[in-house]
């Protein structure tokens, strides 16, 4: 594998995480008696792949010189 492709399979894993923490976010915010304190730990995590996400697809993507 090259750097590429591992690159497009750990976008692909941070992706499917996303997705899960926002369903899991989902699911803890429509109880009316959720951990706060977890769901913002959640919240962080979810933002933080966002981030790592972004950085992945950037490496991906070749610059555009304009």
């Amino acid at each position: 594998m090259n750097e590429q492709d591992l690159l497009r399979q750990k976008l692909a894993e941070l992706k499917s995480e996303h997705r899960d923490l926002d369903d899991v976010i989902a699911r803890l915010g429509d109880q009316p008696a959720s951990d706060q304190l977890q769901l913002q730990r959640l919240k962080k995590r979810k933002l933080a792949l966002k981030d790592l996400i972004a950085r992945v697809e950037s490496r991906l993507l070749p610059d555009i010189i304009a």
